[in-house]
């Protein structure tokens, strides 16, 4: 096959449609289906809190369900944990598990909650290739909830900037 500057054109323009209507999720679901679907590639994570599609729509907001069960992301600036400045802890909104102290939250200026460090065993992570990036998704250790991305350009100690999207999130202040 002989690549001409006609095929690549029409190529990025098919890829520009198909995002622009919003099949890019769409595309990129069906792609990593299908990777996964590959002998020898690993089994599905599995989770001690499950429940239907149905089940997680009933339980959580539009907004929470998107993030947290379909891996979206809010608006920068948009989640009022943002300005939760108040001693406490962050809690997954779909299973209420522990994930961060508001010890290790930092102002990072991205528009999302941030911080350099989760609660031990709290979050998991796996590798997010969509968007034409390689990134580090976070995910809730007990639901398997969506919680944002683990970036390397945080503050010392650790290093890590994990940024999450509150909506994903609870906030419970505590005395101590």
């Amino acid at each position: 096959m002989r690549i001409t500057r006609r095929f690549l054109l029409s190529g990025g323009t098919l890829t520009a449609a198909v995002a622009a209507v919003g099949g890019w999720r769409l595309l990129t679901d069906n792609l990593a289906s299908a990777a996964s679907a590959t002998p020898g590639a690993p089994a599905p994570q599995t989770f001690e809190v499950t429940m239907t599609d149905a089940e997680w729509r009933k339980k959580l907001t539009p907004a929470q369900y998107d993030v947290l069960r379909r891996e979206g992301t809010e608006r920068p600036y948009s989640s009022p944990l943002n300005g939760e400045h108040r001693k406490g802890i962050f809690a997954c909104a779909g299973c209420a598990l522990d994930l961060f102290s508001s010890n290790t939250k930092f102002e990072s200026g991205t528009g999302w909650p941030s911080f350099w460090a989760p609660l031990t065993g709290a979050v998991g992570t796996t590798s997010d290739r969509t968007f034409g990036m390689v990134r580090t998704a976070v995910h809730c250790h007990r639901c398997g909830g969506h919680l944002g991305h683990v970036f390397d350009d945080g503050p010392k100690p650790t290093g890590l900037r994990y940024c999450m999207n509150g909506v994903a999130m609870t906030f419970r202040a505590t005395s101590a």
